[in-house]
């Protein structure tokens, strides 16, 4: 591949960003390459979780605006975006988000505009010191945020601090991302890696199919009742009851081992 490598170890799947060269922005081709990874880690019994970081000195700076618009044709500028989103960045955000298996971002330096969106899209994101989260799309570019940014940054750190950062385009220091809620901890840099394939390699050895339904009820909770929710919980605890993962994890515990989930 072109613009990023994968490397299966221990059951984790390492996708690096490579095109350092422009903050591994993101290009038609990177987005073709991104959905044909996120299909074989799907269908790859060997990777289990899913990490994810950028090579060289930043995470992804988002969109490649060098790169012409994909519509053609007759359609204006903004047909044309409209039209990549729907073909390629949509599609690939979907397919990162349903993905069945728990997906890790380590977060290295700057993380820009769609970026930004492409990192939340993991269940668990960490970050070195040095990187910081820029919502560029209002103040630089005339446009709202998108890649998922305006269904995560209000559900994570609220409206009032969601808008701040879409208007601003101030730079939010990982530490603070990580005082807010935005993301799940800030790391020393040179520890970054470390830290986040111990994670990716914890949640490799779970049950990955109940990892995929733990996503699913949290974000199914901010739109239900709490009388809903509790139903919602009833009836995938009942369907993650007869999963063989339930009976292994209790004689598991009832023996005094560690489990031994198959997926």
């Amino acid at each position: 591949m072109e613009t990023l490598t994968l490397d299966i170890q221990d059951g984790v799947a390492l996708v690096t960003l490579n095109r350092p060269e422009v903050l591994n922005s993101i290009n038609v081709k990177l987005i073709e390459e991104m959905r044909e990874t996120v299909a074989n880690i799907a269908a790859n019994k060997d990777a289990r979780a899913m990490l994810i970081t950028g090579a060289g000195r930043g995470f992804c700076a988002g969109a490649d605006l060098a790169e012409p618009g994909g519509g053609g044709g007759n359609m204006t500028v903004g047909q044309g975006v409209a039209h990549g989103m729907t073909y390629r960045f949509n599609p690939m955000m979907r397919e990162l988000y349903e993905l069945q298996k728990p997906i890790v971002a380590a977060v290295n330096g700057i993380t820009a505009g769609g970026g930004v969106g492409l990192a939340l899209a993991a269940d668990i994101v960490i970050a070195g010191k040095s990187a910081s989260f820029v919502q560029v799309f209002g103040p630089r570019l005339g446009l709202i945020p998108d890649l998922g940014c305006t269904w995560q940054l209000p559900r994570l750190v609220g409206r009032a601090r969601a808008l701040g950062l879409a208007l601003t385009g101030d730079k939010l220091p990982a530490e603070t991302a990580a005082e807010w809620g935005l993301i799940w901890k800030c790391v020393e840099d040179d520890v970054l890696m470390s830290e986040a394939r111990a994670i990716a390699t914890k949640l490799a050895k779970g049950p990955s199919n109940a990892f995929a339904e733990i996503r699913k009820a949290i974000d199914a909770g901010a739109q239900n009742s709490f009388a809903e929710q509790l139903a919602y919980e009833r009836d995938v605890q009942g369907m993650l009851g007869d999963h063989p993962n339930f009976s292994e994890g209790v004689k598991a515990f009832l023996t005094k081992r560690e489990p031994e989930f198959k997926n």
